[in-house]
């Protein structure tokens, strides 16, 4: 599914976009976030010199995640007051939290963990919006993502550009 979500941005963007601005909308996109677009810039697609990739997908990963951590429990609150949006919340909050117990246990290196290791259903948005529903302080849950995000650019870097790399190259 996420390589099917990145050929259609490729393609769509493509010609309308230059190869950078791809990868930063990628790598803002929930589910493909900063994984999605180093993989997208790495040389079996778009084929974006390494060291240009890596800091434009970290920065379109960060980008939505204070307005995550600050607002989405006061959005998710007005969205549950109504009869359509309540169902669509109630499903988020549950398949969030059902990911949350090493982030509530070990909190700070938990949330780390969640966004750094880049496994389905993980990654910075997902991590955001577990640690506002927690309640963890941003000054707290920021700085956490922030790691995990630079973990999983190194992790993502190793396999698009190391392992796909030599594949493609």
């Amino acid at each position: 599914m996420k390589e099917a979500l990145i050929n259609w941005f490729v393609v769509n963007l493509g010609g309308k976009l230059g190869k950078e601005a791809i990868i930063f909308v990628i790598s803002m996109v929930p589910i493909l976030e900063l994984r999605g677009g180093l993989l997208a810039a790495g040389p079996a697609i778009l084929d974006v010199p390494q060291m240009r990739a890596i800091p434009i997908c970290i920065i379109g990963n960060l980008l939505p995640i204070p307005f995550i951590l600050l607002l989405i429990t006061k959005i998710f609150d007005w969205m549950k007051g109504t009869r359509k949006l309540k169902p669509i919340v109630d499903k988020l909050e549950a398949k969030a939290m059902s990911k949350s117990a090493n982030i509530e246990k070990y909190e700070f290196w938990g949330l780390v963990a969640f966004v750094g290791i880049p496994l389905p259903g993980t990654g910075a948005w997902t991590g955001a919006l577990i640690a506002a529903l927690l309640g963890i302080r941003f000054r707290k849950a920021f700085p956490a993502i922030v790691l995990g995000v630079l973990l999983a650019a190194f992790i993502m870097t190793v396999l698009s550009y190391g392992i796909l790399g030599a594949i493609f190259a």
